[in-house]
């Protein structure tokens, strides 16, 4: 039987996925294997009827630089319980490849532990895919997906900035990023937003919502301040998940709770709970200031690649081949600026319950403190006189103070 390899998709969509998919195959059908392409993840993988297709070339060729993903995606994660050797060796695959986030990487080494175990012998190569770019590759080397995500988050962002200063209005924009602030980050220092808040800047303070609207209000008054009545916050998602539950409930909006009686964050729009809190706030200071909520996520994980993201995910692709050929296997196949390809081994950057742990924005960073210092524009000691013409208490609104630097 034809020797064949295994292809699936798992979590969110990220540009260049399909770039990766294409060019794995290319490698592959140029070298005589079977290439199979596995819908719905691992959902689709253990049933009794997986729902795959054979990629050709002309199929890989055509998918090429298309947004989204050709091979249906899924979160879904198996159980030990649920793991079979049946495809595998009904297929004859030699390797699996596994294009995704830290779910999908770490599920990939349980299943070939489970092979290995079960004496079928197949490598698993995992490719790191991501918009909130928070795998833990090397400082400065992106997941792929990231920079389109961003490009088109600046799109839009830029629009949003041009409204402001059109409409004389502010605006609360919230950006996607599970915990780690990367895409608000580089959305919001690209567009020069006066104020970007992440996770990573609360090093030294735990988060709460008071400290969230206090902050986009520094940046409110420094602004009035400076004769500027309009402006853009743009705010991670990613700090919800260092809060309570409590703290969450204590919003009073409206939330749909799961069996476990947590809200549910995926029903809401993250900037609409930043912007009601926003504006309670201003009208209990009676600062008259409106403010729109924007919500950045599912607009951008579909669009099509751009010329970075098309090379690099190429590379990627190829380079799984690279790595197949000498056998290494439990890995991230990773590309530095200069196209080299290597492992990352999964059992390097996993904790003790197989968990890889995300990578958060360097804080201490030169680029970070550019950014916050020079880039945001916030109250300090130098405003306190100048700001009592709108707040009593100036300094619970010092950008430092808030956060304890």
């Amino acid at each position: 039987m034809k020797k064949s390899i295994a292809i699936l998709c798992g979590g969110g969509p990220a540009p260049g996925i399909n770039t990766v998919v294409s060019s794995v195959s290319k490698v592959f059908l140029k070298d005589g294997y079977k290439v199979i392409g596995l819908n719905e993840g691992y959902k689709s993988l253990f049933v009794e009827n997986p729902d795959f297709i054979d990629i050709d070339f002309n199929y890989a060729d055509k998918i090429l630089k298309q947004g989204g993903s050709a091979l249906q995606m899924s979160r879904y994660k198996p159980k030990d319980s649920e793991f079979s050797t049946k495809f595998f060796i009904d297929n004859n695959v030699k390797l699996l490849v596994t294009i995704g986030g830290d779910d999908t990487a770490s599920t990939a080494n349980r299943i070939s532990k489970y092979l290995k175990k079960n004496n079928v012998k197949i490598q698993n190569i995992h490719v790191p895919k991501t918009i909130d770019n928070d795998l833990p590759l090397e400082e400065g080397q992106p997941t792929f997906g990231y920079h389109s995500a961003k490009e088109a988050g600046v799109n839009i962002a830029s629009t949003v900035y041009e409204d402001a200063r059109t409409s004389g209005n502010w605006f609360v924009v919230s950006a996607m990023g599970r915990e780690a602030g990367h895409l608000a980050f580089g959305i919001g220092g690209a567009c020069h937003y006066p104020m970007i808040i992440i996770p990573e800047m609360f090093n030294k303070t735990n988060i709460t919502f008071e400290k969230i609207t206090n902050l986009i209000i520094s940046a409110i008054l420094k602004r009035k301040l400076i004769g500027i009545g309009y402006g853009v916050a743009i705010i991670s998602e990613g700090v919800f998940h260092f809060m309570t539950d409590e703290e969450i409930k204590s919003t009073d909006i409206n939330f749909t709770y799961d069996d476990h009686g947590h809200p549910e964050l995926g029903n809401v729009s993250k900037a609409h709970i930043f912007n009601m809190l926003l504006q309670r706030k201003l009208k209990k200071l009676n600062i008259d200031v409106k403010s729109r909520p924007v919500e950045l996520g599912y607009e951008i994980r579909c669009v099509k690649p751009i010329a970075f993201d098309l090379m690099y995910c190429a590379l990627l692709g190829m380079g799984v081949k690279r790595l197949f050929d000498k056998g290494i296997t439990g890995c991230m196949v990773t590309a530095d600026p200069k196209g080299d390809i290597a492992p990352l081994y999964l059992k390097d950057v996993a904790d003790e319950n197989g968990k890889v742990k995300p990578r958060l924005v360097n804080i201490n960073s030169q680029k970070a403190a550019i950014v916050f210092e020079d880039g945001l524009q916030y109250i300090s000691e130098a405003d306190y006189e100048a700001a009592k013409k709108y707040v009593d208490d100036p300094e619970k609104y010092d950008f430092r103070k808030i956060l304890k630097w």
